[in-house]
């Protein structure tokens, strides 16, 4: 069953990539994390990436978005990450080091600082490395876009 789906979520990507006239290799591995599937599709794009990204990733969550819709269909338990050109592992490491500042700030004056609005993505990454820190709580409020985690003092 991982095998076709591996395959659909290939044959998906590269034909919105030919649609908008990019050339990719879409390689994707899979890991059983708490006891559900998961899927993560690394694209390689030469040339156009930033085309398949969109701003701020935009166009990236939308091919992310196609993809689950249609593997949930067939298999609900199974969780789709994409990443091209490994865009999200560095808007990643990018977003923890704004965060460990916030830590760094909200220990020093002792109140909770806003971080700017981020993908849900990013404050599940946020939110699952400040968890560790027993001194700090994080918090998700607002509407997308404009979805922020607070970081908080204990």
């Amino acid at each position: 069953m991982s095998e076709i789906l591996k395959q659909k979520i290939r044959d998906i990507v590269e034909r919105v990539a030919q649609a908008m006239n990019i050339t990719c290799q879409v390689e994707v591995g899979e890991e059983l994390r708490d006891g559900k599937i998961r899927l993560l599709a690394v694209v390689r794009v030469p040339d156009h990436a930033h085309l398949l990204i969109g701003k701020n990733g935009q166009n990236l969550q939308a091919l992310e978005h196609l993809v689950r819709t249609s593997v949930a269909k067939e298999s609900p338990a199974v969780s789709v990450t994409i990443d091209i050109n490994d865009y999200k592992r560095a808007k990643a490491s990018q977003v923890l080091e704004i965060a460990r500042q916030a830590v760094a700030k909200v220990r020093s004056t002792r109140r909770a600082q806003a971080l700017a609005p981020m993908s849900s993505y990013e404050r599940r990454v946020v939110h699952m490395e400040l968890a560790s820190m027993p001194d700090i709580i994080t918090e998700s409020i607002g509407q997308d876009p404009q979805r922020r985690i607070v970081v908080k003092p204990l």
